[in-house]
């Protein structure tokens, strides 16, 4: 990393930790929210996806990427890229009580309510949050130890006062789903070969359904996110067939708390490939794809658009974008044409030019 990367990040976390004086480490909230059993929430029919009064929407939105989930490149950290590897650099520079200090001021300001309601402005009807499963044990992440529902419960109270659903993203699985940086792992897809990676997983998804399995804005549970890099092509018929155990697994253990919220389901290989659903497991569930820097033509999406057809199930863009703006008009206008859900990435980042 050039000297240039490092003095400026320096400077950063230095503006920010001048004003953390006093700072506490924030305490998990408790779980206030007072909905009934008969609470309606939203739910799949055919390939439509209903809101909480059982009313065909689609979904337009963005994610609030690079907040619970910091990463390099939006960082502008270079090849320090992951979340371990973020804060092993901070800590090197300015210690680890200052690098915990900045992560806590980092996590209050990053999204604030003003984001919210801009995104409501700007015609968002849902908000797709990447988390990180260490938020949900004691490790310590981004200064904090167990923090997942103190900050999951932060945007789900704006999102409520703003008639926003929210969708749970588990970015980063325990043991890494996909080989790369983007799961914070140690560079293997573990999770598939680790049955402790297996139950920590289903440990933390039993346990965020049991905390909203009533609550009507959020629109569903996204399992695990971009199972497997391209790096593992030749061995993705048996990596495939793992991945749909994991996920038979994971629908499984999430019905036996919560059996009325949508679960969705990444393709592999970057969600792209959907050749990992050998079976539909469940009657509520939506299957995901992210496509990134293609040409804008029905090809594009055209083997997704035949899956949803062949299957009758809905199907969702979870990522796309980080291309001109000229670009992400135009195939928004091709996925309105195609009735496909969406989500852009990111909302905002470290950068001089972003698209949302």
């Amino acid at each position: 990393m050039s000297k240039k990367i490092i003095a400026g990040l320096a400077t950063a976390c230095a503006a920010l930790l001048f004003s953390c004086a006093g700072y506490q480490e924030p305490v998990a909230t408790k779980n206030t929210h007072s909905f009934s059993n008969s609470t309606l929430v939203p739910k799949t029919r055919g390939t439509a996806i209903l809101d909480a009064q059982g009313k065909p929407i689609t979904l337009q939105g963005t994610n609030l990427g690079n907040w619970l989930v910091p990463e390099g490149y939006m960082f502008k950290t270079g090849q320090v890229s992951s979340p371990t590897k973020i804060n092993e650099l901070f800590t090197e520079m300015v210690g680890p009580d200052s690098t915990a200090a900045f992560w806590h001021k980092y996590l209050d300001n990053y999204i604030t309510q003003d984001d919210i309601k801009h995104l409501k402005r700007m015609g968002c009807n849902h908000i797709r949050l990447p988390f990180h499963y260490k938020m949900f044990t004691d490790e310590l992440y981004m200064g904090t130890r167990n923090a997942g529902f103190t900050y999951i419960d932060r945007v789900l109270d704006w999102c409520r006062q703003e008639n926003l659903y929210l969708l749970l993203d588990m970015h980063c699985a325990p043991g890494g789903q996909t080989g790369d940086n983007i799961d914070d792992s140690a560079g293997y897809p573990w999770l598939y070969f680790s049955q402790t990676s297996q139950d920590e997983m289903s440990r933390i998804w039993t346990k965020i359904a049991e905390r909203y399995k009533n609550d009507p804005i959020i629109i569903g549970y996204d399992v695990v996110n971009e199972p497997f890099a391209h790096y593992f092509l030749k061995e993705i018929p048996d990596y495939n067939h793992r991945l749909f155990l994991l996920y038979k697994r994971m629908v499984a253990d999430i019905r036996k708390i919560d059996g009325r919220h949508t679960i969705y389901l990444n393709g592999s290989v970057w969600a792209g490939d959907f050749g990992v659903f050998e079976e539909i497991l469940d009657d509520n569930v939506v299957y995901e794809f992210h496509k990134y820097w293609f040409e804008v033509n029905q090809d594009a999406i055209q083997k997704y658009v035949d899956f949803r057809d062949t299957h009758n199930v809905p199907i969702y863009i979870g990522e796309t974008g980080e291309n001109t703006d000229e670009w992400v008009k135009d195939f928004t206008l091709l996925l309105n044409r195609n009735q496909i859900h969406w989500a852009y990435w990111p909302y905002k980042r470290w950068t001089i030019h972003g698209v949302s």
